[in-house]
């Protein structure tokens, strides 16, 4: 199905004169900035020396300003690759602590003392009681 568009109503002559006095009423005002821009002594006066300093700071800022822009975007680099890092060290701790409550729990201890000899109590412990001669 083809797209609902307007119809392009032709203009009347009166708008077709108006609009082309328009375009070039705004030819003719950019023609002579730019004519009285280059054609006066403005770039070999000597107010344009003046502004020499105002100039030369205006770089110094855009300069500034780039030099920012480069520092942020290698901080913002620098935070993410210590993000991904810190991530990385979380899932080792998970891991390497997942590994240390198995190996500790009861029956992994008795199979690797069982190589030294050393058995698991089958009996519970025995208290032994010192009687105090009475006096």
């Amino acid at each position: 199905m083809a797209r609902n568009v307007y119809k392009q109503q032709p203009l009347s002559e009166e708008q077709q004169v108006e609009l082309q006095e328009t375009v070039e009423e705004k030819a003719d005002a950019t023609r002579t900035f730019f004519q009285t821009l280059f054609a006066s002594d403005w770039f070999s006066s000597a107010a344009f020396v003046g502004y020499i300093p105002f100039i030369a700071f205006i770089g110094l800022l855009a300069i500034i300003y780039i030099a920012n822009r480069h520092y942020a975007e290698r901080t913002v680099r620098e935070i993410d690759q210590l993000g991904r890092e810190v991530k990385e060290m979380n899932w080792d701790y998970k891991s390497l602590s997942a590994d240390f409550m198995k190996l500790t729990t009861q029956t992994e201890i008795a199979k690797r003392v069982d190589s030294l000899g050393l058995k698991e109590r089958t009996e519970p412990p025995k208290k032994l009681r010192i009687v105090k001669p009475k006096k």
